[in-house]
């Protein structure tokens, strides 16, 4: 099992997201990523009922795991996460997060998430205020801001959620807390900046890696270029 509370703080780590390759050959570009530098691959799951989308399951991601050695960051836009993680976790996934907005105890989830031996994080919608997750801070791994509404990809950054990135890594320091601040939603090599600056500390991108004109490598590398923000008056 990979593990992401072990991987450097030392710069902005980079998780591309599946929803941009090209299915067709989806194996094939997921170690494109990897040898480009990828810290690992952010797998988005909706159901059409909390997100207005479709995308893959389970039999996807364990397909995808026997040919790669990629941490896989499971994002569950899910209804009902409670019932489905084990599923998710038999397939491969190493890190599962999950929305707040789910019909389930978010202490319930983060428990079985626990129980299954896997990193635990949140997500939250555009307008779900950061007091939704605080609560739950210190029981888990990861905060997902998303900076589009969740469900397509392709949606242009929101800038008016970085406040919110900046009120969660206030708390985060407050609370001397090793927990991750993500960010996803529109993020390329021009907003990774503004994500880094307001305490991000690992980004999704889909659209800008995949289909970076310049390649992955380069691509992943101007994303990793960023620098999370050390000052403490955010």
């Amino acid at each position: 099992m990979r593990d992401l509370r072990t991987l450097s703080r030392s710069q902005v780590l980079v998780s591309p997201s599946l929803l941009a390759a090209d299915f067709g050959r989806a194996a094939e570009q997921v170690a494109e990523a990897a040898a480009a530098g990828a810290d690992m691959l952010h797998l988005d799951v909706m159901d059409g009922h909390l997100v207005p989308n479709l995308s893959f399951g389970g039999p996807v991601i364990k397909s995808l795991r026997k040919s790669s050695d990629l941490l896989f960051d499971v994002h569950l836009m899910i209804t009902d996460p409670l019932k489905y993680a084990e599923s998710f976790v038999k397939a491969g996934a190493d890190h599962i997060t999950f929305h707040v907005e789910c019909d389930n105890d978010p202490a319930a989830v983060i428990a079985e998430c626990r129980r299954l031996g896997v990193t635990v994080g949140m997500s939250l919608r555009p307008g779900t205020p950061a007091s939704a997750i605080l609560p739950y801070l210190d029981r888990i791994d990861l905060v997902l801001v998303m900076t589009v509404e969740p469900g397509f990809g392709g949606q242009s950054f929101m800038a008016d959620q970085m406040p919110k990135v900046a009120e969660f890594k206030r708390e985060i320091r407050k609370r001397g807390l090793n927990v991750r601040l993500e960010v996803d939603g529109g993020v390329d090599e021009r907003t990774v900046t503004t994500c880094a600056a307001h305490g991000a500390d690992l980004v999704v991108a889909g659209t800008a890696v995949f289909g970076h004109k310049e390649g992955m490598q380069v691509a992943i590398s101007r994303l990793h270029a960023a620098t999370p923000s050390l000052d403490s008056a955010l």
